[in-house]
């Protein structure tokens, strides 16, 4: 997977673990339809996020409780040359 990050969720191709759910809501964050974000909740309203954007090698997504940057988070995520992905919370 060549120049396209998949950020918060990755799913887990390890023997005897079940398969991640399907992530149930959707929309794109972009005019143009190439920044895909994907997300679902269980009853413990603990959130599962999947962020698919083209990208040549860094992209950053931000969360804020009113939209405004006071009290933000920012996850910043890399895809390295050889397809090895780091993510870290700013």
């Amino acid at each position: 997977i060549h120049d396209m990050l998949f950020l918060l969720f990755l799913p887990c191709f390890c023997s005897g673990q079940p398969a991640a759910p399907p992530l149930r809501f959707s929309t794109f964050l972009d005019p143009s339809n190439t920044v895909s974000l994907r997300w679902d909740h269980d009853k413990e309203e603990l959130m599962t996020l999947e962020l698919q954007i083209c990208t040549t090698g860094w992209v950053a997504f931000g969360f804020s409780p009113c939209g405004e940057l006071p009290g933000f988070d920012i996850l910043a995520g890399r895809v390295f040359p050889k397809g090895s992905i780091s993510f870290s919370v700013c």
